[in-house]
């Protein structure tokens, strides 16, 4: 899962003697399609014969960047995915820094807001995305409903799309030019020990509790932990913002002065970046309320150990990700990158994702996938009729057990704001690394 490369079998522009312009005009012509339309269900016979040759590398956090996923590339599409897993702040300055190091971005659209205008990855076209029409809207317009209210932050269409087919300028509604494809995404909460907290948890405000004082945590990731920190302190009363999304100095001031504040009092046990760091935190009772992600959650229940992903009477704090292609990226390799797009989104991967606890952005054909149990508990937030397993085949949830945070709807339906980048970024990530350094 973290292994790395240093180039591609394809990276001279030949494979096996044959040209990739030549290649794919042959591959065209025994198709009768144009590859990567979509449209292609089993590959023409030039095709088959050298994909096997293509290795993608593919980087990003270890939310998504799944084995099983790789594994599941080969066997459908014959050829291989390598993959990287890397904190977030790694991400965003490996997809900057080392452009030829990778050929598909996995990566979440407050980083695409770091990334994409630095000309590092090329844009998309939508046209060659099979199930684009059925992407969830969020993504499109920024609304999950007609008459869903636009979060604030960095909402994913914000920076889902460009002007053109060589913009790196972000368009201010939807064009034939995507910046990434979604994939993933969630609506986040606060993580708690039921045995452990004591009482009733019901707002952000109960992370800044004294009563959890030494036991409490919240993530180290600026452009995610101060979204975090924002809706705590907006719960309190303490700091009223304009859009916490997008903060003043005098509003990241306050907010940061709370935090630090708390912190000098001993509220916080610990800082995490990585999934299994919020996992150990809580499943060992050394933390019992923090910032959590939906999967860590559940697999802290697998370890038989209480845990509850809190709703919140404020909302959630929302994220999403998706796939982007290396400006580097040509010929048969960005053919099959379209391809591994195209097949992402056609249900297996989503499925898998869901029953994750995660949200596909592609809900139809991942419902394909899923039994009708699955889908209800998952996706609908009704009790399970039977065991609900995990992508591996184990006992998640006992049968009768809801999902927290209840359907589809109700989580994404009340998402408060979303990870952001501030236009005062800079200072943000200045001062946000002072707070935890203090």
């Amino acid at each position: 899962m973290t292994e790395t490369r240093t180039g591609s079998p394809l990276s001279a522009g030949t494979t096996k003697g044959v040209s990739r312009r030549t290649l794919l005009k042959d591959t065209a012509a025994a198709a009768g399609v144009a590859i990567g339309s979509g449209a292609i269900t089993g590959f023409p016979t030039i095709w088959a014969q050298n994909i096997k040759n293509v290795t993608l590398r593919q980087f990003g956090t270890g939310v998504s960047n799944l084995n099983a996923v790789a594994d599941k590339v080969k066997e459908d599409l014959g050829f291989t995915l390598q993959m990287t897993a890397l904190d977030s702040d790694a991400v965003a300055q490996r997809a900057v820094t080392q452009p030829k190091s990778y050929d598909i971005a996995d990566i979440e659209y407050w980083i695409c807001k770091k990334v994409f205008p630095a000309g590092v990855m090329q844009p998309m076209d939508v046209k060659k995305i099979k199930n684009f029409d059925k992407i969830v809207p969020i993504f499109v317009n920024g609304k999950l409903t007609p008459d869903s209210a636009v979060a604030q932050g960095t909402a994913p269409h914000t920076v889902g799309f460009v002007e053109g087919k060589d913009s790196i300028k972000f368009a201010k509604s939807a064009t034939q030019w995507m910046t990434l494809i979604p994939t993933i995404y969630n609506a986040d909460t606060l993580g708690i020990r039921p045995d452990l907290v004591g009482r009733p948890i019901t707002s952000w405000t109960d992370l800044l509790d004294p009563a959890f004082k030494g036991k409490a945590s919240i993530l180290n990731i600026p452009s995610i932990g101060i979204m975090d920190a924002a809706m705590v302190c907006e719960a309190m009363g303490e700091v009223k913002y304009g859009d916490k999304g997008n903060m003043t100095k005098e509003e990241i001031d306050k907010t940061i002065k709370i935090m630090t504040d708390a912190k000098k009092a001993g509220q916080f046990r610990a800082f995490w970046k990585t999934f299994d760091e919020s996992v150990n935190l809580m499943s060992s009772g050394e933390v019992i309320i923090q910032s959590m992600w939906s999967p860590a959650v559940a697999a802290v229940r697998a370890k038989g150990i209480p845990c509850v992903y809190q709703p919140l009477k404020e909302g959630y704090r929302a994220w999403g990700g998706g796939l982007g292609i290396a400006k580097h990226l040509s010929g048969l390799e960005l053919e099959a990158a379209y391809e591994y797009i195209n097949w992402y989104l056609s249900g297996w991967v989503g499925a898998y994702l869901n029953r994750q606890g995660y949200y596909s952005a592609v809900l139809d054909t991942a419902k394909e996938h899923m039994s009708a149990d699955e889908w209800a508990f998952w996706m609908e937030g009704q009790p399970a009729k039977t065991d609900i397993l995990s992508p591996e085949g184990k006992v998640m949830e006992k049968a009768g057990a809801v999902r927290d945070g209840g359907s589809f709807k109700d989580r994404m339906g009340r998402v408060a704001c979303w990870n952001a980048v501030m236009d005062e970024d800079r200072y943000m990530v200045r001062k946000w690394n002072e707070f935890i350094a203090a």
